[in-house]
């Protein structure tokens, strides 16, 4: 049996849809399991022993129709019994419609259901500590008799990579035995990042709270911004700060994760990555993200989040959460670290050195 998962696009939904392949491992020890992802997001899929083989979507297939069709008559030659499409977008619709494959699956969407043999409808609420975005996930297994009710995301580093992080935390000063912070600084747009003056005081206020070593979680492009927030961060807080530390390639950033006590920062890939690490996280979501659908295994002093709507629902009432998105940088601006102090602080406790 030839089975294909298909999540495209960006890293926290790739990895997240990884916990399917366990599963069907499970169920189908002697199966070909195959993941259809980007290839920016193979990092954090990377080394992961239920997956067989990654077939990677190309920019040319998003950017051309000819280029899309090819590719998925490249896919359709690999004969595939089973497709999953999580992505469930037109892309992928015409990548599974082509593939022969006879057994169809993904979620409930007018236009695609005759596209499938079986549309799961996502789930809008449960009270699993997993979250909806795994448990959503999980669905697409049943029509296989695969019924399970959690899964947690794996990363999977080698033992080269742990060490080459830990010595070079040490050669650049860093003390493995006190309290050592990631800050996600930056989110994957301006209305997913937190203003950077707020960031700069929950910064302020992490380091006054644990006297804690911090690193800032950014790439070489986004490093004028990340300046930006230093700057605005007060000098004795500056002095905890490791600015020019950090991970130059997605798995470098992962293996120096490993060794933080917690990530603290922006909703996003990089809480995902810092939960499949068993990385302890406090995430500040953006004003128009559903937050019940990725607070994935959140837990008192484990995986804390706040979002304005915890705080203000007023402003939410009788509106969903992406109805928000034209409004989003109006609404960080109500959202004042004052509102959620007293959850970050209890928190950070545990990280007093």
């Amino acid at each position: 049996m030839k089975i294909l998962v298909i999540q495209q696009k960006m890293i926290g939904d790739v990895l997240t849809s990884s916990v399917l392949f366990e599963a069907l491992r499970e169920r189908y020890p002697k199966a070909q399991l195959d993941y259809l992802i980007n290839s920016h997001t193979f990092p954090v899929v990377e080394h992961n022993p239920f997956i067989d083989n990654f077939i990677f979507f190309t920019p040319e297939a998003e950017k051309s129709k000819i280029a899309l069709w090819n590719f998925a008559k490249s896919v359709k030659k690999e004969k595939y019994d089973v497709v999953i499409d999580v992505y469930s977008k037109l892309s992928s619709n015409l990548i599974t419609a082509l593939s022969g494959a006879k057994t169809k699956i993904s979620y409930h969407k007018p236009y695609s259901t005759f596209i499938y043999h079986h549309n799961i409808k996502r789930r809008n609420q449960t009270d699993e500590a997993c979250g909806l975005a795994i448990i959503n996930r999980l669905q697409l297994l049943e029509p296989l008799d695969i019924y399970i009710t959690a899964a947690r995301p794996k990363i999977y580093l080698t033992s080269e990579e742990l060490e080459t992080s830990k010595q070079f935390l040490i050669s650049n000063g860093v003390s493995l035995d006190k309290p050592l912070i990631m800050i996600s600084v930056l989110g994957s747009g301006p209305n997913k990042t937190y203003p950077f003056e707020y960031m700069a005081q929950v910064i302020d206020q992490i380091v006054a709270t644990t006297d804690g070593q911090i690193l800032f979680n950014y790439i070489p492009k986004q490093e004028a911004d990340a300046q930006a927030i230093f700057k605005l961060c007060k000098l004795e807080t500056q002095n905890h700060i490791y600015l020019n530390l950090f991970g130059k390639s997605l798995r470098e950033f992962l293996a120096l994760t490993a060794h933080c006590h917690a990530l603290i920062g922006n909703e996003g890939g990089a809480v995902n990555m810092a939960k499949a690490l068993n990385i302890k996280t406090f995430t500040i979501f953006s004003t128009w993200i559903d937050k019940d659908t990725w607070n994935i295994f959140e837990m008192e002093n484990v995986n804390e989040s706040v979002h304005l709507k915890d705080y203000k629902p007023e402003l939410y009432k009788g509106k969903r959460e992406k109805d928000m998105k034209p409004h989003a940088m109006e609404l960080y601006h109500k959202f004042i670290p004052d509102l959620f102090y007293d959850k970050l602080n209890r928190f950070l406790k545990m990280f007093r050195s």
